[in-house]
């Protein structure tokens, strides 16, 4: 991936996801949940891009949506236990997405700076360890924090509440269309991430 550029403005912080736009996780994470469904019975084909349709969201909206979509009736607090297992046997391998560590190297100090995920917050704060940027991230921002998960603007509000930014002033860092949609619903600008690796 080459280096970001980033829309003009007077930014007063940054939000950064960190699954897929921080971390090169996405492609573990796929794996993670298709071998949660396999095991909850799931026979429909989870695949890459169904994934990445969801990315940003939480385990029980995503569950949510697939019960909807396939006429399943998968258990989501079942489902989500299997799958942080899974991912827990793969996140050693998890790598650093340079182009954007780069960009939080370099104003860390100088904007405030939070990450704000659908994930875990055990999984977030593993995976921001492992890829050396936890040091970064006075605020972290997840799922379980807020009413309402990504494609909704709560998590990005909070975020910038916590970072002391006025939401306008806020630029996010986003790799799923649902945390885009978040942003905007958020009144804050955008940069897409072209996600790392997907096998």
């Amino acid at each position: 991936m080459t280096a970001l550029e980033l829309p003009p403005g007077d930014f007063g912080g940054f939000i950064f996801d960190c699954d897929g736009t921080l971390a090169d996780s996405m492609p573990l994470y796929h794996r993670a949940w298709q071998r949660a469904l396999s095991a909850q019975g799931a026979t429909f084909d989870f695949s890459w891009d169904l994934f990445m349709s969801r990315a940003g969201m939480s385990t029980a909206l995503t569950v949510e949506g697939l019960n909807a979509s396939f006429g399943t009736a998968l258990d989501a607090k079942s489902v989500e236990a299997i799958q942080h297992a899974e991912y827990l046997l793969l996140i050693d391998g998890v790598q650093p997405i340079e182009a954007v560590v780069a960009v939080a190297r370099e104003y860390a100090g100088k904007l405030p700076m939070s990450v704000a995920s659908g994930g875990t917050r055990p999984l977030v704060e593993r995976t921001l360890e492992l890829i050396g940027v936890r040091d970064l991230f006075p605020v972290v921002v997840v799922a379980a924090d807020v009413p309402k998960g990504k494609p909704e603007p709560d998590i990005f509000l909070l975020a910038a509440k916590k970072m002391g930014v006025e939401p306008e002033r806020c630029l996010v860092f986003e790799d799923g269309v649902p945390g885009l949609i978040g942003a905007e619903r958020a009144g804050m600008k955008s940069v897409l991430i072209d996600r790392g690796s997907r096998s």
